[in-house]
Order: structure tokens, then sequence, then C-alpha cells
């Protein structure tokens, strides 16, 4: 890598310098001095200040016919000789912390004191210093990477103050950058402002780079991340490779931090705004007639320009649905047998509660698959917080079912005749009974 190069050249020649010994002058240095001097006739006083370098630096370097390396041989005396390349492989891993190498080092049998690691940390610190100006200077071939960040600022919509948050994602390359107002920076947003940006592309990069966003992934703890794992579906559905910077190195990612910078001191200053609605057409606008068209202080071309030599190394996009249409969200069904999406709550059967289930949209309903088999359809709530409860989900509807099915009386016997059975005899017979009574 090209930082790690320059570290290890910037240690080797700056180890063993004493605190108050001057920065030695590069030879890349040392040419852009005469240079500047020569070709374009800039008077020293100018030279420092465009450099950044002290003006007897300057006019004793235009006093040199060639550059020269500075060389110090090599103490042989000091205390550290025989804890040096300890102190070389330890010192970026303690972010080159004098305090604890100095404690490491007694441990180790040092008796030297603080001042001296103190001396041999500063070179190397130094060297890192370099390492980073070349990390943010690092530029990217066509369709390989862009940088994503967030911006705030607050507005005035009519007469009312309000925090407007800007997502702003630049291509490496070009520098072409695409930017959305939003109010706020919560996921559902931070994913539609990707898609939004590839359709105005029309592809998208390969690596994505990202500041460590909470809404990105958090720490684990141990040093490494752990991934939103809506964020992570949103990344390997458009085969994006996601690049994180490196703690507390948020400035690696410079080219949006310009596109930041560039928004709140171009696009808002001096401008009226009625609402989102129409700082967001004016956004557009700017974008086109200014941003893309100006001349980039870095490339030397107009972004637009250099866009046409990146678009044909974008990966296309055109015709692949939105993910917010497309991707099924992995859910776990709750106590009260409902699943969450979107801030709405929808019911799935009760015998699922404390399984994983999958939510996916379609035409405006919501589908709940459970292994790939669908146990649940409702139509899709427009607002928030609300939920919608299908009876035959709940535990309830089988405890009634048991209920009716106990309470429901047996089906009865057929009605008996309440009187016993008569037997049926011949009328003649009575009136032989009768007439016999009469004699009597």
């Amino acid at each position: 890598m090209e930082g790690d190069a320059i570290r290890e050249r910037g240690t080797m020649e700056l180890e063993g310098l004493a605190l108050e010994e001057e920065f030695m002058v590069q030879e890349d240095r040392w040419k852009e001095i005469h240079r500047l001097h020569d070709e374009e006739g800039l008077p020293i006083a100018a030279i420092a200040r465009r450099l950044d370098i002290d003006r007897k630096t300057v006019r004793r370097c235009l006093k040199q016919e060639a550059w020269r390396r500075y060389q110090r041989p090599a103490r042989t005396d000091t205390l550290l000789v025989s804890h040096a390349d300890y102190l070389r492989e330890r010192a970026p891993r303690v972010c080159y912390s004098a305090q604890v190498l100095f404690q490491e080092l007694r441990q180790r049998g040092y008796v030297g004191s603080y001042q001296t690691v103190k001396r041999f940390v500063q070179p190397l610190r130094a060297a890192e210093t370099l390492a980073e100006r070349a990390t943010v200077r690092f530029e990217t071939p066509p369709g390989q990477q862009s940088q994503v960040d967030w911006g705030q600022a607050r507005v005035h919509f009519r007469h009312e103050a309000v925090a407007v948050h800007f997502f702003v994602l630049t291509l490496g390359f070009s520098r072409r950058g695409f930017y959305q107002a939003t109010l706020n920076e919560r996921l559902p947003e931070f994913l539609d402002c990707h898609e939004r940006a590839f359709e105005h592309f029309a592809g998208h990069t390969r690596e994505h780079l990202y500041d460590r966003p909470r809404i990105v992934c958090s720490p684990n703890g141990e040093g490494g991340v752990i991934w939103n794992p809506t964020f992570k579906s949103f990344a390997d559905y458009w085969g994006i490779e996601t690049r994180l910077c490196r703690p507390y190195r948020a400035q690696t990612k410079g080219k949006v931090e310009s596109g930041v910078k560039y928004v709140k001191r171009n696009f808002l200053v001096g401008r009226d705004f009625i609402d989102l609605l129409d700082l967001s057409e004016q956004l557009v606008r700017w974008n086109q007639e200014i941003a893309d068209a100006r001349i980039h202080g870095t490339t030397h071309e107009r972004p637009m320009d250099r866009f046409t030599r990146e678009q044909p190394h974008l990966v296309p996009v055109a015709g692949q649905p939105s993910f917010r249409l497309e991707a099924r969200y992995t859910r776990i069904v709750a106590e009260d047998f409902l699943v969450s999406f979107e801030t709405n709550r929808y019911s799935v059967p009760f015998t699922l509660i404390g399984q994983t289930v999958e939510v996916a949209r379609r035409a405006g309903e919501l589908q709940i698959l459970h292994h790939g088999r669908t146990v649940a359809c409702h139509p899709e709530l427009a607002g928030k917080y609300q939920v919608r409860v299908v009876p035959e989900h709940g535990p309830g509807a089988v405890a009634r079912t048991q209920r009716q099915r106990g309470s429901t009386p047996r089906a009865a016997d057929p009605i008996r005749p309440l009187v016993a059975d008569v037997e049926i005899r011949d009328l003649a017979t009575y009136e032989a009974l009768c007439a016999a009574g009469g004699e009597s």
C-alpha cells in the first residue's frame, strides 16, 4: 500500500531526530520549491505559505543545487539500541504513546528515561502522519469506489428553522456527486437515498466507503463490527462491497467530506426555501448547473466530463427492482404473536411465537413466510404505529372452538309418547262387554 511505503520511508528518514531539530525537507518537496520559484516566479514568502513550511527552509533549499538526503550516524551508546526493533513493531499498536511504551520497556529491563523513549517515538509518529496524508489523497480507478456520508444544517422554511440532513454520495474517480435532502438519517431514508443515487448515475461502483455509522454497523467489543442485518441484506442485494474507515480516521473519506462542505458553503449560502420539496428541487438544479459543471480543484476537470469515462465502468442497475420492493426482512414473532414492519405490526399464527419469519412486500401486500411457506398475508398499512390482527391467528379462536364443542348437547333421542301404548281392539268386543253388564 502507498501509505505503508511512505510510512516505512518516513520512519527511516526521520528516526533519530531530536525534538528540537528541524524536519528535513523530502526530495519531492525540494523539487516543488524550486519549481514554484523558477517556473512560476513565486517569492519565498508565497512558497512558504503554499507549502506550509518556514521561509528559512525555503531559502536554504533554493541555495542547494541538488537535494541531499539527511543522514545521521546511528548512535550506539543509547540505552534504547537493544529495544529499537521492539519499539518499531509495538508503537503502531499503542497509537505511538510514548508513556505506554515506556511502561512496557521498564518491564523488559529498560533503565533509561522517559524522555529518551519520547524522542525515539516522535519521528515514528511523524512518519505515520505522512502516511495518513497519503491515504487522504489516494485515487481510485473508474467504477471502483464511492464515498458516502451525511451532513447537517439548519435552514429556514418560511419563518421556521428546521434541521435538514444532506445525504452525499461521491464517485471516487470523477468526483461527481449525488445530493439528497431529508429530515432524518434513519435507515429507510438512508437506503432510499442510495437507490436514488444509483438511478441518478445509472449504476453504482463496486465498493462503498462509510464512516461506521450505527445504521451500517456497531462495534462488537473485540475490535470487529456487527453489521446491521437490513443494511447487509441491502448491500448483498445490490452486489456492493462495503468498506469502513479505520476507527477515528473519518478523514480517509476526504472526497465525500469535501462534497458535504461544498453543499454547505455553496448551495445553502444566500438561498431561501419554502419547504423541503422546494429545497430538493433547487438542490437538483444546483447539482446539474453548478456542481457537475464546475472545474474541480483536485482533478482540474469538470466532474461531468470525467464521469463520461467512469460511467461505462459502473455496475448497471437498469431493470433491477428496488430493494424495498423485493427484499425479505427477517423478524422474530413476539409474545403477542405480532411481527413488526416499518413501525406497524401484523399478526401471524400464535404457534409461531419465538420463531423466525420473513416479511416480503408484494404489490401493496405483506407476505409473512416461515421456512418458505406463507403463513399470513396482510394489506400493507399506510400509517404508522398501527396493528392488524386476524382473529384466527390468536389462541382465542382455538379456545372458543373447544368451548363450543364442550357446551353443545348431544343429539337428543326421539321424543317418546307421554302415554302408554294402547291395545287396539275390535268394537264388537266393547259392545259384548256392555251387554253383559246390563244383564247383571
